[in-house]
């Protein structure tokens, strides 16, 4: 915040002295600085009143200038512009085009200015390396990695990094481990930590647990990369023992830390643990965090505590979109198709805060399982007139859920067909399912042909389709049906109990 404060001071000055008291000394200053704040409109305006007080830019003019330009047509200017002034042999100016060209999505031009650099160093080589991790291009990754290697440049810390977030095959990310351990890389804590979070995004915990316990040093990153792989691969327990054993440690958790804490006890109902959380935020001075209280307003209502949600949600003192999406998100958990509706007025009454997708998923959602058939439609309608909104087929499948629990069948079918949603399973699986629950057997018929064509191997088609002909007294089709299974070896999954002596 210092750094941010003097910067912005300084900039106060320089615009007081602009038009004659500067040199290229002083803008180069100013665009290095303002660069650093991701000021990108500043230093471009800056680059152009240097040119026309008369001052030739400089290499440092073109990295800092270079290092902002976040619009492909913008970035090719100044980079043809710094070509023509002769700066394409200085290899700082062709690394910045290298991040430049890859942050605007144009990977070839990223990789014509790295082909064309005559004195490459890691800078450059953690560049292209980075632009071909960035989508996604393994391959290209490691044979740029082994490549620098073969002339004789070392990779660093930030090489690695770049190279494991590209990895998705384990034995890669081992062949890198060897790598790292040869050169004594792993001895630094931003590779260990880069490999953690390899192993754990890869699943393989047992690798990702071994590597933690045997890192000679850990920070709280080391800590929330394995809490968070916990809970991504299906451990909660792990992860949440893990918390508590980085509380142990003497530590302090971040709010990325406890937001993945109140996440798992969430995700598995654990209202005990969850409100221990809570009253650590409160007593840590973490309440005000608009994050936390997010991750409360969900634990709540997943853990049937919607009294607690509303309490939390009532006392946040910010709130944003995620914090609205949340509490509308609960009543629906809850039957309170109402409530969510009072809700979604509410926030667009609040002023400033307009809803998004996940928002009208929210309250389509509660108002189809409250039966709000009128609201659920005038709802669905407003975002496309009100807001311009172009519905996904989740919010398709929300209204035909509505419309078919309240019995509208054709209408719903003549929905999924006006729209290019009819190859998507999910929607006839809403319909096939409200078609078995009112026995309409000429639509049940049309949803499960579809179905059976597209998910033969998925049990529950065969059986709701044959309880829907049973159900209709059509024995025979539904003895078909079971043989349909039988001969396709579909098993259905035995249902089980368990009992606590």
């Amino acid at each position: 915040m210092d750094l941010m404060r003097s910067i912005t001071d300084a900039y106060g000055v320089f615009e007081e002295t602009r038009g004659g008291l500067g040199d290229e000394i002083t803008y180069n200053a100013m665009m290095a600085g303002l660069s650093s704040m991701e000021r990108g409109d500043d230093v471009l305006l800056i680059f152009k009143d240097m040119q026309n007080s008369g001052w030739r830019p400089t290499e440092l003019t073109f990295v800092s200038v270079i290092s902002v330009c976040l619009l492909s047509r913008v970035a090719t200017q100044v980079h043809g512009q710094a070509i023509k002034m002769g700066f394409e042999d200085f290899t700082s100016v062709s690394n910045a085009a290298i991040t430049m060209y890859s942050s605007c999505g144009d990977l070839n031009a990223a990789r014509m200015v790295f082909m064309r650099i005559k004195e490459k160093d890691i800078v450059s080589w953690n560049a292209i390396i980075t632009s071909y991790a960035q989508e996604s291009l393994s391959e290209d990754a490691i044979l740029a990695y082994l490549q620098m290697q073969r002339d004789d440049i070392e990779p660093d810390e930030f090489t690695i990094g770049s190279l494991l977030a590209s990895s998705k095959l384990l034995v890669v990310v081992e062949m890198i481990q060897a790598s790292v351990i040869k050169k004594a890389l792993n001895l630094k804590i931003e590779v260990s930590n880069a490999l953690l979070s390899a192993f754990s995004n890869l699943g393989e915990l047992n690798q990702a647990n071994k590597l933690f316990h045997e890192m000679s040093q850990r920070n709280l990153i080391s800590w929330n990369t394995l809490i968070s792989g916990f809970q991504l691969n299906g451990l909660p327990v792990c992860g949440l023992q893990q918390f508590y054993e980085l509380l142990l440690s003497g530590l302090r958790p971040n709010v990325y830390t406890l937001c993945h804490a109140l996440s798992i006890c969430a995700s598995i109902s654990d209202l005990q643990h969850g409100k221990q959380l809570h009253g650590y935020i409160l007593t840590s001075g973490y309440f005000s965090q608009i994050s936390l209280g997010n991750a409360l307003v969900t634990l709540y209502a997943k853990c049937g505590a919607l009294s607690w949600s509303l309490k939390v949600f009532q006392t946040m003192i910010e709130k944003d979109i995620i914090s609205w999406n949340s509490i509308i998100s609960a009543h629906a958990q809850h039957g309170r198709g109402k409530e969510a509706i009072e809700c979604f007025e509410a926030m667009q009454d609040s002023g400033g805060i307009i809803p998004d997708k996940a928002t009208f998923t929210a309250v389509l959602s509660a108002c189809s399982h409250s039966g709000l058939v009128a609201d659920g439609i005038r709802i669905f309608s407003s975002m496309v007139r009100t807001y311009g909104m172009e519905p996904e087929v989740h919010h398709f499948s929300c209204v035909i859920d509505l419309l078919s629990r309240a019995g509208f069948l054709d209408i719903s079918e003549r929905l999924i067909n006006i729209k290019d949603i009819n190859i998507d399973p999910s929607v006839w699986w809403t319909l096939f399912s409200s078609c078995v629950a009112h026995g309409n057997l000429e639509l049940g018929s049309i949803a499960a042909r579809f179905l059976l064509n597209t998910e033969h191997n998925e049990p529950a088609v065969y059986v709701l389709l044959s309880n829907l002909y049973a159900n209709a007294e059509k024995w025979e089709e539904s003895a078909a049906v079971r043989e349909l299974m039988r001969r396709y070896g579909v098993m259905k999954q035995p249902g089980s109990s368990w009992i606590r002596s």
